[in-house]
């Protein structure tokens, strides 16, 4: 999505890196690999519990946003950071667009399930990339030109 982005007349992309993973193996090595570009922001958050480190990057994050003042926020997976992501640019009514929106482990157990809930709530704009995330995310109500996907219901 980044490089489609940074391909595209007229839009202007860059990154904020939280700091959730903060080691090489977690962290530069999929900057270097995928030839993603240096972020502007590091917010530097690091490990705490959900609760703290969640709070600290949606703090961190509306700060950011409001300098920035940003057209949309695009967010990926399932992190902390994601989900700090969409609600920081939903309370300050910024559109959100998720990527990797609608898949479920259905295993409420997990920390990243309740954040991929959350985030496709949150979100203006889903990006499904299967037929089975399309149809969970039917099963909670999101449904028609908010849902994005290269899965055809025809096929």
């Amino acid at each position: 999505m980044s490089r489609a982005l940074r391909r595209s007349a007229g839009v202007c992309e860059w990154l904020v890196h939280t700091g959730q993973h903060y080691d090489c193996n977690m962290s530069d090595v999929f900057f270097k690999d995928l030839d993603i570009p240096e972020p502007k922001y590091n917010l530097g958050i690091g490990s705490a519990r959900h609760g703290a480190q969640t709070g600290r990057m949606l703090e961190a994050m509306k700060v950011v946003l409001l300098e920035e003042l940003p057209n949309w926020v695009l967010v990926y997976g399932d992190t902390n950071s994601t989900v700090a992501g969409a609600l920081a640019a939903a309370k300050l009514h910024v559109p959100v667009a998720h990527v990797e929106a609608g898949l479920r482990s259905f295993n409420r157990a997990m920390p990243e399930e309740i954040n991929r809930v959350l985030t496709d709530h949150a979100s203006d704009l889903l990006f499904a990339p299967t037929g089975a995330s399309v149809r969970n995310l039917e099963r909670e109500g999101i449904s028609g030109e908010r849902v994005r996907t290269g899965w055809r219901r025809d096929v």
